[in-house]
């Protein structure tokens, strides 16, 4: 039974330009089959057990050549599979998607086309650049820039691209810059035309400039421009300063690791990506379910005879909840306990929850969760339940017993070490491709230093290391290391608004 094939434009790069109708084939293929795609986050979509088969060709390294790609295609949907190929950019537009498509109707592989933002239109918008504008351009024309200049006669008509109003883009036409101005100045496009490059648009490593036709190909090799950059021509680029938004983001190109958890990482890398970073995921921890999970379980039993429940996490929210979903209790089991959240990110999980937090402290560490609590009436001889980490600070346990409560300590999760890209972030480090290292515990920086030397990091004090809250900084000096950022508050959104203040200085 034949399979099928999808064609899909994975766009330019910015990972939220991928389509909604992308994003479900590829939750739901048996087989990814990738170019050398401008974002690899991409592949995350897949299912865990999809065969992910990668066939880039960058320049004179191609993984598989054309026929075997097609061949590839072909072989995997005769086996019944469902295909995603993912392309960058829109398989349609250089990305030979037509001739894979031709391909797979003679051997007669249903398929399906499911276009992708291009380039061509993402790079200059994200530059400032609208292809067409009433006073400007009322058409565009877009031209491929590999055409070999050695060619007896060109395919392409350089003289109807000069008389044309629109306005031109070349896509990978970076080696033949020169040979592309050469023949559009020979045909009578006059030498001061406005032209730009923007390269890896849509990308937090984007960089745009604006230069005339004339002086374009001396600009490029003076800045450094290389593929991949599109290179349009016209008068729409005299627009790019005034209209270029993305590299005006606040953290743009900065590029960050966050060392969060994996299934915590993502709303904090979420957030700096929208302010413009690159972030570079390195999780060191990971959340994990205790093997013995019978003290929690134990303590549901007898949850309305506690005083209060203290949560100081977000995991201690989602695993003592599933143990009490588990257990086949719900909210009710709580009683008349009041529940205290060492911060709005603990107390919002439990607003999801359909619990509202008693107290939230004005500072999110253990010590004031304890100030709060006496402030609002003597623990002596309260009971109180402290579901958290196996491994944590005995700060708030002993002193809430100092205050006179008796403390159940019950630990609902744990935190192992994560297998990281050790070689692949030390090689950042190394080559000054590092900006930031943020850390939002004491357990991320102890496990980041079991994989990254601390002579490397004291080697490199233009890496800013930000800690979430004074702890943590604590723990990074305990490694001889002083932390460069900790904001006045504890908290992510803190820590992100502490990064952009700083950088906003430089």
């Amino acid at each position: 039974m034949s399979g099928k094939v999808y064609l899909i434009g994975a766009g330019p790069g910015d990972f939220g330009l991928l389509t909604l109708r992308a994003k479900e084939v590829l939750e739901t293929a048996d087989v990814v089959v990738y170019d050398a795609l401008a974002n690899a986050n991409y592949l995350s979509l897949a299912r865990k057990d999809a065969e992910c088969i990668y066939v880039g060709k960058i320049a004179d390294k191609h993984a598989l050549k054309q026929h075997e790609i097609n061949a590839l295609l072909v072989a995997k949907a005769q086996e019944g599979k469902r295909v995603a190929r993912l392309k960058g950019g829109d398989p349609y537009i250089f990305g030979r998607g037509g001739e894979e498509a031709q391909e797979l109707l003679q051997a007669g592989i249903p398929f399906e086309e499911v276009p992708g933002i291009s380039s061509t239109i993402a790079a200059p918008a994200y530059a400032g650049i609208p292809l067409t504008h009433r006073d400007f351009a009322s058409s565009v024309t877009i031209v491929t820039g590999h055409e070999n200049p050695d060619k007896e006669k060109s395919a392409i008509n350089w003289d109807a691209l000069a008389r044309s109003a629109s306005t031109l883009v070349f896509v990978m036409g970076m080696k033949n810059l020169p040979h592309i101005v050469e023949n559009l100045l020979a045909s009578g496009l006059a030498p001061e035309t406005p032209a730009a490059l923007v390269y890896r648009g849509t990308t937090p490593r984007q960089r745009s400039l604006v230069a005339t036709l004339a002086t374009l190909p001396e600009e490029a090799v003076k800045q450094g421009f290389t593929n991949p950059s599109v290179i349009v021509v016209g008068k729409v680029c005299t627009l790019h300063d005034e209209l270029n938004w993305f590299e005006q983001k606040p953290l743009f190109g900065r590029r960050i690791v966050v060392t969060r958890a994996r299934e915590q990482a993502s709303s904090l890398a979420r957030t700096l990506q929208e302010l413009g970073a690159e972030v570079v995921e390195f999780p060191t921890i990971r959340i994990e379910p205790l093997e013995d999970n019978s003290a929690l379980e134990k303590a549901m039993e007898n949850l309305a005879s506690y005083k209060w429940i203290v949560f100081t996490s977000v995991n201690g929210v989602r695993f003592f909840w599933q143990t009490l979903r588990k257990s086949g209790r719900d909210a009710r089991a709580l009683g008349l306990a009041r529940i205290a959240a060492i911060g709005p990110a603990t107390a919002k999980a439990l607003e999801e929850r359909g619990l509202f937090a008693d107290l939230v402290p004005p500072k999110y560490v253990a010590e004031s969760v304890v100030e709060a609590l006496e402030k609002t009436a003597s623990l002596k001889d309260a009971r109180v339940l402290l579901p958290r980490a196996a491994k944590a600070r005995e700060v708030l346990p002993d002193c809430l017993a100092k205050a006179g409560a008796t403390v159940d300590v019950v630990a609902c999760y744990e935190t192992v070490p994560e297998e990281a890209p050790r070689e692949e972030i030390l090689k950042r480090i190394l080559a000054g491709d590092v900006d930031c290292v943020t850390f939002g515990s004491s357990s991320t920086v102890d496990n980041f230093f079991s994989l990254v030397p601390e002579k490397t990091m004291q080697e490199h004090p233009e890496v800013l290391l930000a800690a979430i809250g004074p702890v943590t900084a604590k723990t990074l000096e305990g490694h001889g290391l002083k932390p460069g950022l900790v904001p006045d508050n504890f908290s992510i959104p803190h820590l992100v608004e502490a990064l952009t203040v700083h950088y906003s200085k430089e």
